[in-house]
């Protein structure tokens, strides 16, 4: 009676000197995500400032051409009337357009100097802001170890099977939450953030060019209404990726009827919503489970399938939601994903998960040059306080 105690006491100690370790090494990766986002945020500034004077030689360039133009306009005229000019008229216009000239070389070798530099900036930042998001993904994945580590042991005999049952899926549940924000400050840095710091650089530069070229200036505001419309595009497919409000608003049927319409206009896949039997209101934690699993499914179609057409049939009876989703692509080996789930990646099985979450079931069908069948069952109603 006294082993499983001592070996209790035992794992306990391995667990929290494994507990401090991992803690130590989660605490070094942050340090180093934070120096390298530090660096992320000092090239970035830098590249600001660069950008910043790129521009500003840019209209200096333009104006030193323009100058030039004219002095060797006004050479030409002195050198050919002799009669009007003496030589002494000729040399000072030639020095004149010569300086000028000079000039001109200087400001076109600065700014391509600091063209460069923008360039290895851009390249260092990139290879930084990878180093970030390497270094987070790991805290995030220590993270979860953590947690699960630091959870109650007084009855892990007990519940050691249900654990392993239930492992992976809580790890995956809390790393596709991480991901998933991971995901959205990327698409925010990377879209709407880089526009509005494009907005005020092309704003800055409007403001120079008023003084210098009106007809430059009103080029540069159309360019800057675009940017801003573009980045107002980005900040809507956010908010929708995030949550479709129609979802709310509308219903699963209609939400699913606008992002397929989306879909056919942005990837050119022909997509065919067939609902049967009469739509009733459903629970809402079912109806952004099914957008879900038809969003990673339609996506998976897009990257991999190769398929002109798809069918999503949509039916709903008294005790369950039935979905259907069919692509005439070029399909996979099913023994081969059956084998091995992580060589169709983590799409699949997310799509897996969300059906088991909610007491459904979802089944793959696949034959190679056949195309793919996902066939999706959800329960309406369930027993357990799930949906309380």
């Amino acid at each position: 009676m006294s082993k499983p105690a001592i070996d209790l006491k035992r794992m306990n100690d391995i667990i929290e000197k494994t507990i401090t370790t991992i803690d130590s090494g989660r605490k070094e990766i942050f340090e180093i995500a934070e120096n390298a986002r530090k660096e992320c945020e000092r090239i970035k500034n830098e590249l600001t400032s660069i950008q910043q004077k790129i521009s500003l030689f840019i209209l200096e360039v333009e104006q030193l051409e323009r100058e030039e133009r004219r002095a060797k306009a006004k050479l030409m005229m002195v050198s050919k009337d002799f009669s009007r000019y003496s030589e002494e008229d000729i040399r000072l216009a030639y020095e004149e357009a010569n300086n000028i000239r000079i000039k001109h070389i200087i400001k076109q070798q600065e700014e391509k100097e600091y063209i460069g530099k923008r360039t290895e900036l851009e390249i260092s930042f990139k290879k930084t802001y990878e180093i970030v998001q390497k270094a987070e993904k790991l805290v995030s994945q220590v993270g979860v170890a953590m947690d699960f580590l630091k959870g109650n042991l007084s009855d892990i005999f007990e519940t050691i099977e249900d654990m392993n049952k239930k492992q992976y899926l809580g790890i995956k549940i809390i790393e596709a939450q991480e991901e998933e924000r991971m995901r959205v400050s990327r698409e925010i840095h990377d879209g709407p953030a880089q526009s509005m710091a494009n907005v005020v650089l092309k704003a800055e530069l409007c403001e120079k060019l008023l003084s210098i070229d009106i007809n430059q200036s009103k080029q540069e505001l159309g360019n800057l209404k675009d940017i801003v419309r573009n980045s107002l595009k980005d900040i809507r497919k956010i908010i929708f990726d995030l949550r479709p409000m129609s979802l709310d608003d509308l219903g699963l049927i209609p939400t699913i009827k606008r992002y397929t319409d989306n879909f056919i206009e942005e990837i050119g896949i022909n997509v065919e919503v067939l609902v049967l039997g009469e739509q009733e209101a459903i629970k809402p934690i079912i109806e952004i489970a099914c957008f879900r699993i038809i969003q990673e499914a339609l996506n998976n179609i897009s990257k991999h399938s190769k398929a002109k057409d798809v069918l999503i049939k949509i039916e709903q009876n008294m005790d369950k939601l039935s979905i259907v989703i069919k692509d005439n692509g070029i399909g996979f080996e099913m023994d081969k994903q059956n084998r091995n789930p992580r060589v169709s990646g983590f799409g699949l099985i997310g799509m897996k998960e969300r059906a088991e979450l909610l007491g459904g079931k979802l089944d793959i069908v696949s034959v190679p040059g056949e195309g793919t069948k996902i066939i999706l069952s959800i329960p309406l109603e369930r027993k357990d306080d799930l949906y309380e």
